[in-house]
Formats: structure tokens, C-alpha cells, sequence
């Protein structure tokens, strides 16, 4: 299709599109948002047709796509089960207007709003106040509870409440389906005394003219294919919402559930965010709440790897979009096992409780898919790539391309071929200068590394600081500065140290409780607390030495013992990691210039 061909502006009498919409020439795909209905904004947007303001466009996209659709609107049905066309025309924008319409015309149903009624009224007797008037319409256009005065218990509203009973106050719905009706009642009422020329009546007829003639103006996309809806949908929602593609394939691959005359079922259906959904309850894993899109790119990989010929490229928005129900149920059963593993080879063997410590969010894709109908995992090995990927001083998985080499990798090594590790580089001055606040790959790896060590508190030395089921509020882990950033000696000695008290080395995971015991004191103040034989056993277990022990012991800190405790942990780190990645070329360089106190350390 060409280009010019792809966007037509066009228009629709307001009535004509809402009475279209109750004959279900209009869906709402599922990804578009609830409305969120305010009484203030429906009188403003009819005050705006009432003096042909325009509304601005909405937006429609016209496809042979059948997608999921919301099957109501206010209360209206606007979609059928077996629902079925050619061409169908979707509202990409506008729904929050359209609903607004269609409940104050028609009345309906408001979402947690139960017995409102949105039906809307027009009071004819109120004047404009000048072309400028921003005020009236809060009198003209009236819902019930605007009207009822509860047999005079409501004095504001008994006014109202007269003027309705003589037929001056009226529902628009009746002025366009009953207005020879509406207006013989008008005519004869006490106020217009039958005066052809009353302004009530003239009034009136303007009331008619709008519902008439008022046009709304519309934009047609037509010719693009899915995966533009999303950036189309993100550039033009007013509220800023962006359109995942994870939405898309839900209403794309979407079966409703289809019954036999028996009332057996002839037919399952299919509804992705129901599938995902489902699986997160298996348990309170929080690897189980990835997001939708980590599911949906998982899914994407396994396709791509178990299914011949199946179009699933790469796990951008462009293959995404390809994928159909039949794919997801052809490897559903055996890629829930491999997501399992996944979150098992995270939680269990590296006793990483979170995924907020994943330093590349593709590990999901690469362990799954080499966890994919595999019997006979290699937990050592796949260790030492976790580990090896995280560290490495090169982003090594920052990308689609690497994705589907790390992939090819892991598949060799699952069909038993020989694989070799390329030798092992990491700056010294990455471990330095990762602070918490970077969130970056470094800062994950090294706190992931923190967790994989299954630290002990410091108070009661025979308890994992990590614990997966937490049972008193004060037990959560905490991030704890081993010398805090507002104690008496960093504030006193911060030119004499070159390395930031924000580094991760200066990080050790505690309880909540011990954490505020400890507040911004000194180390010399409140290791002696903690100084006891557990205390000694335990400090391998957060890759701590022992001299921030003898400091304490000997009553004074040297002027850079940040410097020289850093150094310290991170010499620590690259032990832990050597022994982690043993047969592995292991290089170490440093780039940053260090202090003659330093190497010394």
C-alpha cells in the first residue's frame, strides 16, 4: 500500500458513530486502558459539542486482524462471542470520549460507580453568559443526582427537580429520538405559555441542531502492521501511556472458548495473560513476577529454537508480533519446566533471591533455553558462565546479536560438544568505582556475588541475613555501609582517601534491625559489639578480611583505611572469582592510579 494511502481523515455525524457502535461496527482491542469517567469532564466535553468545538480526531485502525476486544462499553454490548468480519475497524484512540458519549446519551453502566446513572440531562432554561462563558454548563448539562431533590430534602435541587416535572429540564436522548414529543410538552409548559418565539424553544431547536449536525472527526490508519501499532498508539495516547507489544500478541493470538450445543466444551481457547498469569502463582518466587515482555521474549527464544521454519527471528517487536497461539501451546509444557529451572538455578545454587541482582536480563533467555528438554543439566559449568558473563569487563550480553551467541554456545555444551571459555579480563577499577546508585551490570554482579556468599548476620551470627520467607518485618536484608557515609571518621577523612565511601565495597548485606542498631557510628564504636568468635567465622561469608578486625581491636583507624579496606575487598572479590572460574585464563589490569599506601595492601 502506499504511503499516502495509509492515514484518511474523514468525519461522522456524533449520533450517527455512536449508533454504529451499539451495531458493533467498532471494537476496543483489549490493550487499551479503562476509561477513567469524571461527571466534570463529561459536562466540559458535551459543553464543547454544544458550542461545536471540536473534540479533536480519533483514531482508528481498519485490519483483517481479529483481535481480543473489550465486550462492553458503559455498559453496552459492543462485541458478539462468534464475532466476525472481513475488516475491522478499531479504536486506537478516543475511548475515553466514545464511553463518555455513548452512557450520557444512552445511559449504562460506570466501572465502580454502581447505581449512577450517566445519563445526562440539559437544562433549557439556562443562558449563555457571552462567548466566553466557561461556567454554565455546570448548570445546563445535569445528571440525575444534579436533579432528584429527594422529596425536598435536597434544597438546591428542589428548583431543578420543579423544572424537570414541566418538562424544562430534559434528557438528551429524548431530544433526539422524541423531539416533536419534548417540544409539544415545552410549548404548552407555564414558562413558554405557547410563545413560537420563547427563547427556551429556541434553545431547544439548538439542542436538536447540535445532536444533528455535530460531526467528529476521524483518522483511519489503515495498511501497518502490528508491531506500528504499538508506536503509533504510545505517540497519540494523551496519557502517556505506552502500548506494549506483550498487549499486541494477547489480542492478536486471543481464542474465545467455544461451547457444543451439549454444552461440552468444542474448544479450549486461548488467552496468553491468562497463561502467564496462572504460572506466577505457582509460589512467591519473586523471579515469578518478571514482566510480561520477559515472558513473551522467553517464549520467543524457545520458538525460535525448538519450532522449524517458525518465523521467530529475534525477540524484537518485528518477530514478536509473528507469533501465533498454535507455537506458544507446542512448547508451554516444556518451557514452564525450563523457566523453573531458570528461577531454581538463580534462587538455589546461586542463592540469588531476586531478580533486581540479574545482571543481564538475557540470562532468562539463555538458561531457558538451554534448560528446554534438557535431563541432565551441567550445574558447575553453567556456574562458571553465569559468573564469567556478569564480571567480564566487556559487556558481553548487551545485545541480540551476543543473545543468540551466548544461545549457540549453551547449545553445544548441551549436545555434548566441547566448549572453551576465551580468557577472562576484568579492571580492578570496576569493582572500585560500582556504587549501588549506578544499578549498572557491574553494581548487580557484585552485589549478586554478595548473595551468592549467603552472608551471616552480625548479631546472631548462625542466621542468613538472605532468608527467602521473611517472618518479622525488622528480618529483611538491608544494604549496610560498613563505614557509614555520615559517621564522625569519613566526614573527618574523606580528603584522605580517594576511593567514595558510596562504593560497593563498602557494602555488606544485614537485617533491618542490626542495620539501625549500627546507625551512622564508627566501626571502631560498633564492631566491638559484634567482636566475638562467630563474629571472626563469619566475615569470609560478606568476603570481608580480618584487619578492619584488628583496627578496632588496637582502638584507631589509619587516615585511609577506607582506601586500604576497599582494596582489601576487592583483592577478596577477585579470590572468590578465580575460584569460581578455575581453568579459566584469569587476567586482572587496573586502571585506576592508586595511592603508595595502596599497594602496599
Amino acid at each position: 500500500m502506499n504511503y499516502t494511502d495509509r492515514i484518511f481523515p474523514t468525519n461522522k455525524g456524533l449520533t450517527t458513530y455512536l449508533d454504529e457502535l451499539i451495531a458493533k461496527n467498532y471494537q476496543i482491542p483489549t490493550f487499551q486502558r479503562d476509561v477513567v469517567w469524571e461527571q466534570e469532564n463529561v459536562k466540559k466535553l458535551w459543553d464543547s459539542i454544544y458550542k461545536f468545538y471540536p473534540l479533536g480526531s480519533i483514531l482508528i485502525w481498519k485490519t483483517d486482524l481479529k483481535l481480543q476486544n473489550h465486550r462492553q462499553i458503559g455498559g453496552h454490548q459492543i462485541t458478539d462471542t462468534n464475532f466476525s468480519r472481513t475488516e475491522y475497524q478499531y479504536i486506537l484512540d478516543g475511548q475515553q470520549r466514545t464511553t463518555s458519549l455513548l452512557t450520557s446519551l444512552y445511559g449504562g453502566s460506570i466501572e465502580s460507580r454502581s447505581n449512577f446513572d450517566p445519563t445526562l440531562y440539559i437544562d433549557l432554561t439556562i443562558k449563555m453568559d457571552g462567548d466566553t462563558d466557561d461556567e454554565s454548563y455546570r448548570n445546563r448539562f445535569l445528571f440525575w443526582t444534579d436533579i432528584d431533590d429527594r422529596y425536598g430534602e435536597i434544597k438546591s435541587n428542589i428548583g431543578k427537580k420543579k423544572r424537570f416535572e414541566e418538562g424544562l429540564i430534559v434528557k438528551l436522548i429524548d431530544i433526539k429520538n422524541n423531539f416533536t414529543t419534548v417540544q409539544t410538552r415545552v410549548f404548552g409548559s407555564s414558562v413558554v405559555k405557547q410563545d413560537f418565539n420563547h427563547p427556551i424553544l429556541n434553545e431547544l431547536a439548538k439542542i436538536k441542531g447540535v445532536l444533528d449536525n455535530y460531526r467528529i472527526s476521524f483518522v483511519e490508519v489503515k495498511g501497518i502492521q502490528v508491531s506500528e501499532v504499538c508506536q503509533i498508539f504510545e505517540r497519540i495516547n494523551q496519557a502517556g501511556k505506552p502500548l506494549n507489544i506483550f498487549d499486541i500478541v494477547v489480542a492478536k493470538t486471543f481464542k474465545p472458548l467455544v461451547f457444543q450445543e451439549n454444552n461440552t466444551i468444542a474448544d479450549k481457547g486461548f488467552y496468553l495473560r491468562e497463561l502467564i498469569d496462572n504460572f506466577r502463582e505457582l509460589n512467591n518466587s519473586d523471579f515469578l513476577k518478571i514482566s510480561d515482555l520477559d515472558y513473551l521474549q522467553i517464549l520467543a527464544v524457545i520458538i525460535n529454537q525448538d519450532i522449524a521454519n517458525s518465523g521467530i527471528r529475534n525477540i524484537t517487536d518485528r518477530y514478536l508480533n509473528e507469533i501465533k497461539a498454535e507455537q506458544i501451546l507446542a512448547v508451554w509444557d516444556e518451557a514452564k519446566k525450563a523457566i523453573l529451572k531458570t528461577f531454581d538455578f538463580f534462587e538455589n545454587h546461586l542463592h540469588i533471591k531476586t531478580p533486581y541482582l540479574i545482571p543481564f536480563r538475557y540470562f532468562y533467555f539463555t538458561l531457558t533455553a538451554y534448560f528446554f528438554k534438557n535431563d541432565a543439566p551441567d550445574y558447575s559449568l553453567l556456574k562458571k558462565y553465569f559468573w564469567y558473563s556478569s564480571f567480564h569487563n566487556d559487556d558481553l550480553l548487551g545485545n541480540t546479536t551476543q543473545l543468540f551467541q551466548h544461545i549457540d554456545f549453551l547449545k553445544k555444551w548441551k549436545n555434548g560438544e566441547t566448549v572453551v571459555f576465551e580468557r577472562f579480563l576484568l579492571d580492578k577499577k570496576k569493582l572500585r568505582s560500582a556504587t549501588y546508585s549506578s544499578k549498572g551490570r557491574m553494581s548487580r554482579a557484585i552485589l549478586a556475588l554478595y548473595s551468592n556468599a549467603r552472608p551471616k548476620d552480625w548479631e546472631y551470627c548462625d542466621r542468613e541475613v538472605l532468608a527467602r520467607n521473611l517472618f518479622f518485618s525488622t528480618d529483611k536484608p538491608n544494604l549496610h555501609h560498613i563505614f557509614p557515609t555520615n559517621s564522625e571518621y569519613v566526614l573527618q577523612n574523606q580528603c584522605k582517601n580517594k576511593i567514595t565511601s558510596d562504593s560497593l565495597m563498602n557494602i555488606a548485606y544485614l537485617t533491618q534491625i542490626t542495620n539501625l542498631d549500627i546507625t551512622n557510628r564508627n566501626p571502631l564504636e560498633y564492631i566491638k559489639d559484634y567482636d566475638k568468635p562467630e563474629f571472626l567465622e563469619i566475615m569470609s561469608t560478606h568476603l570481608l578480611s580480618n584487619e578492619i578486625l584488628d583496627w578496632v581491636r588496637s582502638g584507631s583507624l589509619p587516615s585511609n583505611a577506607i582506601d586500604q579496606f576497599i582494596e582489601s575487598r576487592v583483592n577478596n572479590i577477585l579470590a572468590d572469582l578465580k575460584s569460581k572460574l578455575h581453568g579459566i585464563t584469569f587476567d586482572e589490569i587496573d586502571t585506576m592510579e592508586v595511592t603508595e599506601d595502596l599497594s602496599t595492601v
